[in-house]
């Protein structure tokens, strides 16, 4: 029995189908239990990580579970794993935890939830994912209603990677312990400014999309809107100070399951329904 957490959310959604199609029993864990969408055979569980008592009874029989971060439950989370017997945790975590700056508000919870899987006991992996390619959901509704869309850090390149190509490699990782004890960089295959994202998604949707960069002024007061000041602060430390490079393309994904990483076409073209 494998045990996905947050497995409503980008990555554990995508893992769950894998793990399911690889023929694996599966508990899918999010706060309210959803089964809607799930695949055929994996059982719905409720459990809210910052409340260990509500994962607790979930853990039973459990071999190996992936374990999302910045919860304050986690280390209780882990401490109950590894009572019931769990073996192995693998653990979503971001390029960001590798800088050790603890100040960062992002870096920082991510450095947290690290260290705690480290000192569990269990075999342990860390998936340190660049950005991911279902950022690009949050330009849905500008998309929808023009063709000008305004992006934040225009000139950051990045390899972002598609959240399937996380689960695959956080399946592996979770039914071997060939990758334990090892902290995995999974990136995309190219590096892209967000107007070359804009530009593949007008030319899969067959639109003339324009790229329009927000000032960091713009941005700030962007982003401030729909999250907190500290964590604003670690995107523009990130992508404006220069304290994360995440312009490097890495071989991880085809080192661990055998398979190039999807493109980011390749991302577009699968959810183009949701533009």
């Amino acid at each position: 029995m494998i045990l996905v957490t947050g497995a409503t959310g980008n990555v554990g959604a995508e893992l769950v189908r894998v793990l399911a199609e690889s023929g694996q029993s599966v508990r899918a864990l999010s706060r309210a239990g959803r089964s809607e969408g799930l695949p055929p055979g994996v059982t719905a569980v409720a459990g809210d990580l910052n409340r260990p008592e509500t994962v607790r009874e979930t853990l039973d029989g459990v071999r190996a579970m992936f374990l999302m971060p910045g919860y304050g439950g986690q280390r209780q989370i882990l401490a109950d794993a590894r009572a019931a017997g769990v073996e192995r945790v693998a653990l979503l975590s971001g390029r960001s935890a590798g800088t050790g700056d603890t100040g960062n508000a992002v870096a920082g919870y991510l450095i947290e939830a690290e260290t705690a899987v480290r000192k569990s006991g269990l075999a342990w992996t860390s998936l340190r994912c660049t950005s991911f390619m279902s950022n690009a959901l949050q330009l849905a509704d500008q998309i929808r209603k023009g063709d000008t869309v305004r992006v934040p850090f225009p000139d950051a390149y990045t390899t972002d990677v598609d959240p399937y190509d996380i689960s695959r490699v956080a399946a592996r990782a979770l039914l071997s312990d060939e990758w334990a004890g090892r902290a995995l960089e999974v990136t995309g295959p190219e590096a892209l400014l967000p107007a070359d994202r804009v530009r593949i998604l007008g030319e899969v949707l067959g639109r003339d999309l324009r790229a329009v960069g927000l000032t960091n002024e713009e941005a700030r007061t962007e982003l401030e809107s729909r999250m907190p000041k500290p964590y604003v602060d670690a995107f523009f430390s990130f992508f404006v100070d220069g304290t994360l490079d995440e312009s490097q393309v890495l071989p991880t994904v085809r080192e661990v399951t055998g398979r190039e990483p999807r493109t980011f076409r390749e991302w577009a073209r699968a959810h183009a329904d949701a533009f």
